[in-house]
């Protein structure tokens, strides 16, 4: 499996190299070289900023048809809770289940069911006293990959717990599997997904080898056939079987609120997030037991793959909950152990400059020593994200530090003063220098 598989690519045919994405990326993974943006693979961690800016749609998320349902027997559609935030005046889930069924699936298992059995495990785990704390939550891909890449002492903060996608898959399959007799190689799960990081987390797993879901269908995808299937609905199925705590998980703040803990701290878009995890990192927050990040702003409701505005979904979220019981979903025993990861999260030194402590403080002086000959804007217009990116780059040997267009000014002005000076000199017949009249 590629370790480096991306949802978030690029149309390099439609960039016009305008240098937007370069300052929004968390991770400092785009360049533009040559007028195109270029991702680089082992930075990029899929939070999908980059799409949301680009002003071109240059930048887009790779996700799977819905026809791939078709290379299953039994098909199982895995809707996240933040899918009932896109449609209005909903006042039943299972009106949107039924019409899921209704574009080719066989049975519908709410992620929001997921998300209440990992907020009991949480509890539990927390109430064991086996978690450091602050506990961050894993629930988000972006964040965990951003944890994983540039805040290295935050690693074992991180709950150590599959998200409710997983969960829902797991047990999803398991549940089919008895049902109808078929082995779980014949029985797919089908995550409807709002941002891109989920469709990454699918085929590249942080925390466990595989993932139980087999495919990630975007929600932009599916609505306009799903909206016209919950039109024509003949009756309604009773499927749904999840409550107010499970579909909060769809805004910020949900998850949080589901632990029934006072001390924890919910944030939501990439720039507020890193702002928190430095904080963190420099123990400057304390007195918290629970601390949610999500990626995109408003949370879930706020993906790129979702059709509605972030703020106008949460709301339709917030109502709907009144027509909802607090929690249908609960652990019988001890938390299970195909919902625990099964690896610890480990460090991806992906920013390090050189493997060799002595080679790294090298190049470290030496990009000290750039930046103080740059002019220390951030303008970006070098194709760099900062003057110091760009310095980094030039040590590394993929850029020039004439890329920066006030170096290269400078560089012009003093070639023309040069050329000024020798201008009004003309060598003679014998080598000698003879001034213009």
């Amino acid at each position: 499996m590629d370790r480096f598989f991306h949802s978030v690519t690029l149309d390099a045919d439609k960039c016009q190299g305008c240098t937007n994405c370069i300052k929004r990326c968390p991770t400092e993974a785009i360049r533009v070289r040559e007028g195109k943006a270029q991702i680089i693979s082992e930075r990029c961690i899929d939070c999908g900023e980059c799409i949301r800016v680009c002003p071109h749609h240059a930048k887009k998320a790779k996700s799977d048809p819905l026809s791939m349902i078709d290379n299953w027997k039994y098909k199982i559609a895995l809707p996240a809770p933040s899918l009932f935030g896109q449609f209005n005046n909903l006042d039943d889930i299972d009106i949107v289940l039924t019409g899921i069924k209704q574009l080719g699936f066989d049975d519908v298992f709410e992620v929001s069911r997921g998300a209440e059995l990992v907020s009991d495990a949480t509890r539990r785990l927390m109430n064991a006293g086996v978690l450091k704390k602050p506990v961050i939550s894993s629930a988000c891909p972006a964040v965990v990959r951003l944890i994983r890449v540039r805040f290295p002492d935050l690693c074992d903060h991180v709950l150590p717990l599959s998200s409710p996608m997983e969960v829902s898959a797991w047990i999803a399959k398991q549940e089919a599997a008895k049902k109808t007799g078929l082995p779980l190689s014949e029985i797919g799960a089908f995550f409807i997904t709002p941002c891109p990081a989920k469709v990454t987390d699918i085929k590249v797993p942080i925390g466990n080898q595989e993932s139980n879901v087999d495919g990630a269908i975007a929600i932009s995808e599916i609505f306009p056939r799903l909206s016209h299937c919950m039109d024509k609905l003949a009756q309604i199925e009773p499927i749904s079987q999840s409550g107010i705590i499970g579909v909060s998980w769809a805004g910020s703040g949900g998850e949080s609120a589901a632990l029934l803990d006072e001390k924890y701290l919910a944030a939501d878009g990439i720039e507020n997030i890193i702002r928190v995890l430095e904080e963190l990192e420099d123990e400057r927050i304390r007195e918290l037991d629970f601390i949610e990040l999500n990626a995109c702003s408003g949370g879930c409701v706020g993906g790129v793959l979702v059709v509605e505005n972030a703020y106008v979904a949460k709301a339709r979220i917030q109502r709907l909950r009144k027509y909802l019981p607090v929690s249908q979903n609960h652990l019988p025993g001890e938390v299970p152990k195909p919902m625990r990861w099964e690896e610890e999260l480990e460090f991806a030194p992906v920013l390090k400059l050189s493997s060799n402590l002595e080679e790294a403080m090298r190049m470290m002086g030496e990009i000290d020593a750039i930046c103080e000959g740059l002019p220390g804007l951030d303008c970006g217009s070098c194709g760099a994200p900062s003057c110091r990116a760009l310095a980094e780059d030039v040590v590394k040997g993929i850029a020039r530090k004439s890329d920066c267009i006030f170096v290269m000014r400078e560089q012009i002005q003093s070639l023309a003063n040069t050329l000024s000076s020798i201008g009004g000199f003309v060598p003679t017949s014998h080598g000698e220098k003879k001034e213009k009249k």
